[in-house]
């Protein structure tokens, strides 16, 4: 596939996730949904540093074979990780019981908030450019 389309996709698919939380907020005429948004915009944010950091160590070559700090540092990623896409999916659920918005405002914020999380997923999965170990020798 063309990476052409490949960001025409995505970008339509965001923007329907955009588009379903913003219309949660202004047919219901309150606009807390809104915190989704950055929820779920933050969400990859703490796997992509980690997987840079732990990417940028070089083991190779160093005498220190220490790996706990690598893997304590992803570790702590993915739980971050793992704790604001709970809490993006569960803030409209705590407002719906709260009775501070709607039936309709809390599925369409709930629907958009994973699309746009899995809109940036799978954006990183096409473009992340992950070399094979045997790219050098040409096999």
């Amino acid at each position: 596939m063309n990476p052409l389309n490949k960001i025409i996709f995505l970008s339509a698919f965001l923007a329907s996730g955009f588009l379903l939380i913003l219309l949660s907020c202004a047919l219901y005429n309150n606009y807390l949904p809104l915190w989704v948004i950055l929820v779920f915009l933050l969400a990859p944010l703490p796997n992509i540093v980690g997987g840079s950091i732990d990417n940028g160590r070089d083991n190779f070559l160093t005498f220190n074979n220490d790996t706990s700090a690598s893997n304590s540092l992803q570790e702590f990623c993915n739980w971050l990780t793992g704790f604001l896409i709970i809490s993006g999916i569960s803030m409209p659920l705590t407002f719906y019981h709260c009775r501070m918005i709607e039936l309709g405002s809390m599925i369409m914020s709930i629907i958009g908030g994973v699309i746009v999380y899995g809109d940036i997923i799978v954006f990183i999965w096409f473009f992340s450019d992950d070399e094979d170990e045997n790219d050098d020798f040409n096999f």
